[in-house]
């Protein structure tokens, strides 16, 4: 059996398949890294890795390791969580993936108030507009607009919630009335810039049969503030409008968009009671938030 650290560094490389991609993981020269992992082949007189300039690919050898290296990160974590169970409160860190609309408007209060109960607890907020590979461990946790149908994922509805056209007070006074959805065609709009729509929940001016989008980001941060400075006319949040002073919904009658935030892990720690925990707590609080900030909207 190998020691922790040796199968540490071989998960790192068997799941980013590169050692450079392993190396900023685990903030390690990619040389040493090499040295380590031709080490380990060497002491099990076998080789786990095909090595191409594509990345590094598992032999047989390697995918059934890989199972073990697992199994042993697994134990890993539960004997961590043990401990951690044992103090007043969680400890030990937490990553959290979020899409950074939550990640903007939602979680900076929620794990704040967590963090502010339990001192001990280091969160970790990664806000990134695509989806999370938790198989790949970039998280513990990870929030999502559609629930995943694939994969060993335990996957949880935490709140439904709601989005309207929005434009700013000032665009609205210094253009042509927006009467009903067939106007939006004379008025420049906000988005997302089309081919970096990561999930088909968030294609919403598609359906509106908008194709075309002059000021588009890929972050929903950004175009909340085109929307507020009087770029145009796009779709917000509910819940981020309190944080968006000048902006008002339109339309509201004609356009009414609801989607649901989804709280995903993986399969392997629904034995774990420190992340056990922390995902009650997160699931509650951000129920709680969305219904906060949508009643101020």
């Amino acid at each position: 059996m190998q020691n922790w650290d040796d199968l540490r560094l071989f998960l790192a490389v068997a799941r980013e398949e590169s050692l450079s991609g392993a190396g900023k993981v685990l903030r390690l020269d990619p040389a040493t890294l090499g040295r380590r992992v031709a080490r380990l082949e060497k002491t099990l007189e076998t080789a786990l890795f095909v090595k191409s300039p594509q990345g590094y690919a598992l032999t047989a050898a390697g995918a059934q390791l890989l199972g073990q290296a697992e199994a042993a990160e697994q134990a890993m974590r539960q004997a961590t969580a043990g401990l951690a169970g044992a103090q007043d409160g969680l400890t030990g860190q937490i990553r959290i993936g979020a899409p950074d609309g939550a990640a903007n408007f939602l979680l900076p209060q929620v794990c704040g108030q967590i963090g502010a109960e339990n001192p001990g607890l280091d969160i970790q907020i990664v806000a990134l507009p695509r989806v999370f590979n938790l198989s790949r461990r970039e998280a513990d946790m990870a929030i999502a607009v559609s629930a995943p149908d694939a994969g060993r994922l335990v996957v949880q509805k935490v709140a439904d919630y709601h989005l309207h056209l929005a434009a700013s007070e000032a665009y609205l006074g210094t253009n042509t009335a927006i009467r009903r959805v067939s106007d939006l065609r004379h008025h420049r709009i906000v988005g997302y810039i089309p081919d970096m729509i990561f999930d088909r929940e968030l294609d919403y001016l598609a359906d509106l049969g908008l194709a075309r989008v002059p000021l588009a980001s890929n972050s929903v941060s950004v175009q909340g503030h085109m929307i507020q400075q009087g770029g145009g006319v796009g779709v917000v949040h509910d819940f981020a409008l309190p944080f968006l002073p000048g902006v008002r919904r339109i339309l509201t009658q004609d356009v009414h968009l609801a989607r649901a935030f989804y709280l995903i892990r993986h399969a392997d720690d629904r034995r774990n009671q420190r992340l056990s925990q922390f995902a009650e707590l997160l699931a509650g609080a951000l129920r709680r938030e969305v219904a906060r900030l949508e009643a101020m909207a």
